[in-house]
């Protein structure tokens, strides 16, 4: 089942895997949230969409590589944030869910 907000997404936590019926973006979302970098990273180098270069670009600034995620923000047409990696992803993650 899709998540309707932040607090279901949150919830699926708990879960000890990702439902295939989700979209990648969630999926990799969920992936960075439950602490595993490279498999969220794996389904975001592989979306060749706007989401994917946003969701790239946060993964490389969690990594502490700025280079790296401001090549990624500027494909994704984003600044480059002042927010924090957590208020980030929750702003990622309501993005997915309302498109």
């Amino acid at each position: 089942m899709i998540p309707k907000n932040y607090l279901e997404f949150e919830k699926s936590l708990e879960l000890s895997h990702v439902p295939k019926e989700w979209r990648d973006g969630l999926k990799a979302a969920w992936y960075d949230a439950k602490g595993n970098w490279e498999a969220s990273h794996d389904l975001a180098q592989d979306m060749h969409n706007a989401l994917g270069s946003w969701l790239h670009a946060y993964l490389h600034r969690k990594e502490g590589d700025r280079f790296n995620a401001g090549y990624w923000y500027g494909l994704a047409k984003k600044e480059y944030p002042a927010i924090s990696l957590d208020e980030e992803l929750k702003v990622i993650v309501e993005f997915i869910l309302r498109n």
